[in-house]
């Protein structure tokens, strides 16, 4: 038997960063999210977000990948969005997403991040946190895309 654990900081906004996951929605769409990824043997340790964006501390098995965890999570929760009512339009998410691991000693500090994400956005945009993100793991934009630095 594998013992795996691998955890990984996902985020990812909604369609043009629309501002539309407020306080009537986000909770219960959070809800859903981690009741679902139950259901799909996915770990969800925390969720939190602002209103065009979500934050997760996902804790993966040795049967997963990232890639998987994301287009399950995304895909069914813009899915249950649409046919629950939710918003009067067609709710989806962006294509892109980041999810960067995380040392186990550093779970708690994601935790605490994840969770203080109203009071965060309260003083800084989710545009420029991404823009941090970005930064702080060493991507680069050279006009063709993200790529990590110094890639060749």
């Amino acid at each position: 038997m594998a013992f795996v654990r691998l955890w990984v900081h996902c985020i990812w906004a909604t369609k043009n960063r629309e501002k539309i996951l407020g306080p009537d929605i986000r909770p219960e769409l959070v809800r859903h999210m981690v009741d679902y990824a139950r259901t799909k043997g996915i770990f969800v340790d925390c969720i939190n977000g602002s209103n065009d964006h979500l934050h997760l501390l996902i804790s993966m098995g040795s049967g997963q990948s990232v890639s998987e965890i994301v287009r399950i999570l995304k895909g069914e929760s813009a899915f249950w969005m649409n046919r629950s009512g939710q918003v009067p339009f067609r709710f989806s998410w962006q294509d892109d997403y980041f999810a960067v691991s995380v040392s186990e000693s550093q779970v708690e500090k994601v935790r605490r991040y994840i969770e203080g994400q109203i009071e965060h956005h309260r003083i800084r945009s989710f545009a420029e946190e991404y823009e941090e993100f970005l930064e702080k793991f060493g991507y680069e934009n050279d006009g063709a895309g993200l790529k990590p630095g110094g890639a060749q």
